[in-house]
C-alpha cells in the first residue's frame, strides 16, 4: 500500500512596527501587489535565511552555503593527515569534486556557484579522498546526498553542474505579505559632527530611509514524508519541530539596529493534513481596513477562510492554536512549548499510522 501523503501547514499572523526587513535594489522595502493594493511583502528566501541562522545559534543541524567548499574539504583533509601540506589537498579536492561533476576554479579553489553542504558530508568525503587511491564517481555523489544538515534536507539544494546531486526541498516558504494597504513612509534624519564647533549649525551627513509598519500573513509547509526521506523518522520529526519553532521566533534582520522591530507572532495555526497542504492567504485578497488595529480582523477574516477550506479539504489530523486573542477553530495551547510537543505527539502517530496501513 502506497504511504499516504502527510503535510504540515504553519499560519501566522504578525505585527510589525516602522520597519525595513528587506529591501529591493534601491534599498525601500519590498512590496507586492495583491488584491487591487500595494502590501507589504518580505521575501521567503530573507525568512529562510533567518530561520537557517536561528538553527545555528540553537546548535541544530546547519550547513554552509558557500562558493568555498574546496577550500571546507581541505581543511578536513589536513585535519585528517597531517602529513598532507595545503596543494596536495587542494589537488586531492579538486579531484573529489569534478569526480563529483562540480567545477572548481583552479586558481581560486571556488565553485562557480554557492553550493549548500553539510559538515557531515565534507567529513565523509575526507575520509573517502584519502582511504582511496582511486575515486568513485557513483560513491562520492552518494556521500553529497547523505549526510544532510536539516536545513539541506527543508530547503534542497539545486546544482547546475550536476542535477544529479539535486536535494528535492522537503519545505515550502510563501512571501509575508501584510493583510492589508501599506503606504510607505519616509524618515529623513541628519548627524551632527561631535567634533566640529557648536556654532557650526550645519549637519555632517543627511538622508532619507524608506519603510512601513504592517501586519503580515505568513505561510509556510513541510512534506512531511519527503522531509524523511532527505534525513529518517526521528530527525525527521524533531527537524519539523525545530523548524516551526525558528519559523516563529525568527526574523529577518534588515535594519533591525535602526528600527529595533523584532515582534513575535501573535497567532499561529498548525494543522496536519493527509490530503494536501493549503495556503489560506485569500483571506485577505480582500485587504482588511481598520482605523482600530489589523491584527484581530485579520484573525477573524483568517478563521473565516479556514472554515471555508473545510468545505474542500479533509479535517486535518492534528488542528491546534497559538492566540493572544480567543479563537473560534483549532484546539488552543497555552504556549509555544506546548505547541510544540502537540505537534511533535501528533507526527509521531501519525506516521505510526502511516507504518501500520503499509
Amino acid at each position: 500500500m502506497i504511504t499516504p501523503n502527510l503535510y504540515l501547514d504553519i499560519h501566522v499572523l504578525q505585527t510589525v512596527p516602522s520597519s525595513n526587513l528587506n529591501r529591493d535594489d534601491t534599498g525601500a522595502p519590498k512590496t507586492a501587489l495583491y488584491g487591487g493594493v500595494t502590501r507589504a511583502r518580505v521575501s521567503s528566501q530573507s525568512w529562510k535565511r533567518a530561520v537557517r541562522q536561528g538553527f545555528k545559534a540553537e546548535d541544530v543541524t546547519a550547513g554552509v552555503r558557500t562558493k568555498e567548499a574546496a577550500q571546507l574539504l581541505i581543511d578536513q583533509l589536513m585535519k585528517l593527515d597531517e602529513d598532507l601540506d595545503e596543494k596536495d589537498a587542494l589537488e586531492k579536492a579538486i579531484e573529489v569534486f569534478k569526480a563529483a561533476g562540480v567545477k572548481i576554479d583552479k586558481k581560486t579553489s571556488e565553485t562557480g556557484a554557492l553550493l549548500l553542504v553539510s559538515h557531515g558530508q565534507i567529513e565523509k568525503l575526507a575520509q573517502y579522498a584519502l582511504s582511496n587511491a582511486d575515486l568513485n564517481k557513483k560513491e562520492i555523489k552518494k556521500v553529497l546526498k547523505s549526510d544532510q544538515s536539516l536545513d539541506l534536507a527543508l530547503f534542497g539544494r539545486m546544482v547546475a553542474d550536476n542535477p544529479e546531486l539535486n536535494v528535492d526541498a522537503s519545505a515550502q516558504v510563501a512571501h509575508a505579505i501584510s493583510t492589508h494597504e501599506v503606504v510607505p513612509e519616509y524618515d529623513y534624519f541628519t548627524a551632527l559632527d561631535d567634533l566640529q564647533p557648536k556654532s557650526n549649525a550645519g549637519a555632517a551627513m543627511l538622508g532619507s530611509l524608506e519603510f512601513n509598519s504592517s501586519t503580515l500573513y505568513r505561510y509556510a509547509n513541510v512534506n512531511v514524508n519527503e522531509l524523511i526521506h532527505n534525513l529518517d523518522v526521528d530527525s525527521a520529526i524533531t527537524g519539523a519541530v525545530a523548524f516551526i519553532k525558528e519559523f516563529l521566533l525568527t526574523m529577518p534582520s534588515g535594519k533591525q539596529n535602526t528600527f529595533a522591530n523584532k515582534t513575535l507572532p501573535s497567532y499561529a495555526m498548525l494543522n496536519l493534513r493527509t490530503d494536501t497542504p493549503v495556503n489560506l492567504v485569500s483571506a485577505f485578497e480582500e485587504p482588511v481596513k481598520s482605523r482600530n488595529g489589523y491584527l484581530k480582523k485579520s484573525i477573524e477574516k483568517f478563521e473565516k477562510e479556514f472554515e471555508i477550506s473545510e468545505q474542500y479539504l479533509d479535517t486535518p489530523e492534528l488542528n491546534v492554536v497559538l492566540s493572544k486573542f480567543e479563537t473560534n477553530t483549532g484546539a488552543k495551547v497555552a504556549n509555544l512549548s506546548e505547541l510544540l510537543q502537540r505537534v511533535n505527539d501528533g507526527l509521531k502517530e501519525a506516521i505510526k499510522n502511516e507504518d501500520l496501513n503499509d
